[in-house]
């Protein structure tokens, strides 16, 4: 009787273990992580808020890699999870935003297929001064649907997954925001999703765990200080983008990660103000500001091309 499996059967695993790590380290470089792990748990949190949003930030996430391997995107970038991760937000937009299942399902794979399109010369073209890409080709590609579709109102669009939380205690409330801050990074809310993705993104690095928490923590502070409406806070809507500057710019320090964090929130505030769409485009100005001031006045770091943020 064999002790070891056939040859074969290690080469078939083999063959199905390279895709699935593929789709979760695009999952995980939502929160700017390549590990599978962490994509895991993006993937866990969005299941835990709802299965149609784990299902479309899969469908999203492959979409998006085949075009880009029919693109021509190098394999590695793909393998890193860099190709995905723009294509599965932008499933997650259309999913959120989109309105029926089917019309959803439609924007889903379109925006992720353009998402994809748009990423590689974005990144080519931000790549040459020393930027990341980040959600800029998911931004690009939802806001073109968004403006096509007259039946989705730009001015209610970060309103429309707010709910209220029970009434807790002041620390149970602010901690439930917070947590429900991690969780929308990925358009899920409440504070276990919230609790399960910080706990993916720990299995990465527990440094970045810690950003990503302060961050949420500070930009939801300085929102409630603001006067944002309580059902925003309790949803999270106040801390995603100040848990996602906090992580583009953890690799420059402390200073960086603060400052990232406050221009995001500020940016956001903006944005609610004007009744823009914003998502999480106050997280990439931030991440693109911080970067390049520190860059002119030479506080980069060399260890700012950390292996994990892209």
């Amino acid at each position: 009787m064999p002790t070891h499996a056939p040859a074969h059967l290690y080469a078939a695993s083999d063959r199905l273990a390279a895709p699935l790590r593929t789709l979760l380290r695009s999952l995980g470089q939502i929160v700017l992580q390549r590990h599978a792990g962490t994509g895991a748990g993006v993937l866990a949190a969005l299941a835990l808020c709802d299965a149609r949003l784990a299902c479309a930030a899969l469908i999203g996430a492959t979409a998006a890699n085949v075009c880009a391997l029919l693109g021509g995107t190098a394999l590695a970038q793909i393998d890193d999870g860099l190709a995905g991760f723009n294509g599965a937000l932008a499933a997650l937009a259309a999913f959120t935003f989109g309105g029926d299942p089917a019309t959803a399902v439609a924007l889903a794979l379109l925006a992720a297929a353009a998402s994809a399109w748009l990423g590689a010369p974005l990144a080519r073209r931000l790549g040459k001064i020393g930027l990341a890409v980040y959600s800029s080709p998911c931004l690009a590609a939802t806001w073109i649907w968004m403006a096509l579709r007259t039946t989705v109102p730009p001015t209610v669009i970060d309103e429309n997954s707010a709910h209220a939380a029970p009434s807790l205690n002041l620390a149970a409330h602010a901690l439930n925001g917070t947590l429900s801050g991690l969780a929308q990074t990925a358009f899920a809310t409440g504070a276990l999703p919230g609790l399960v993705l910080l706990a993916g993104i720990a299995l990465s690095s527990r440094r970045a765990a810690a950003y990503a928490l302060g961050g949420a923590a500070l930009a939801s502070g300085i929102e409630w200080l603001a006067g944002v409406p309580g059902a925003s806070f309790d949803a999270g809507l106040c801390g995603f983008n100040g848990a996602l500057a906090a992580l583009a710019a953890c690799t420059l320090g402390a200073r960086a990660a603060i400052c990232a964090t406050m221009l995001a929130a500020a940016l956001h505030l903006v944005a609610v103000c004007l009744g823009l769409p914003a998502m999480t485009a106050p997280f990439a100005l931030a991440g693109w500001a911080v970067h390049g001031a520190w860059r002119v006045c030479g506080f980069t770091r060399a260890a700012s091309a950390s292996h994990n943020i892209r």
